[in-house]
């Protein structure tokens, strides 16, 4: 049994613990946020937090996270509660990239949030090269990066 704490709730499972959390988070536990873009770490689009660190859900195996903390996109609104207004919930980083239009297929999108989440939770106020050195892992077929940096210079302002 690999037991870890998802979302701010303890969790258990007895699958594989080769499999990856991608595939777990996805198809067992019916959590969809965490998307599939190439399997191999390289796009980013699976990003997770596991103990406060951006990590890659396609790479990190169950047995890997015995005892660790895991957030998902659906993890880091704080306060989410059903019946909510899902405004109030938001996490800043989420706010954000709605205020700026980041988003356009979306794709992509949770993974830049919870790279952007991460970069922010350790440096609350990054340069544009701590950006650029955070945000360099996550591809956006899009091309929104404009917009992904403009939401992140607004969060390290204060100003959303």
């Amino acid at each position: 049994m690999i037991e870890f704490e998802l979302n701010g709730r303890a969790v258990s499972t007895d699958a594989d613990a080769s499999m990856p959390l991608l595939w777990w988070l996805r198809d067992i536990h019916g959590l969809t946020g965490t998307k599939y873009g190439c399997g191999i770490g390289a796009c980013g689009a699976c990003t997770v937090h596991i103990d406060g660190e951006p990590g890659r859900a396609c790479l990190s195996s169950l047995g890997s996270l015995e005892g660790r903390k895991v957030i998902t996109i659906e993890g880091l609104a704080h306060g989410a509660v059903a019946g909510t207004p899902a405004a109030t919930a938001l996490h800043v980083v989420q706010r954000a990239w709605m205020d700026h239009d980041v988003a356009q297929c979306g794709y992509c999108q949770a993974g830049q949030i919870m790279s952007a989440a991460a970069l922010l939770s350790a440096n609350p106020r990054p340069d544009e090269a701590a950006i650029d050195a955070a945000m360099a892992g996550n591809l956006c077929r899009c091309g929104t990066y404009p917009r992904i940096r403009a939401a992140l210079r607004a969060v390290a302002a204060g100003e959303a």
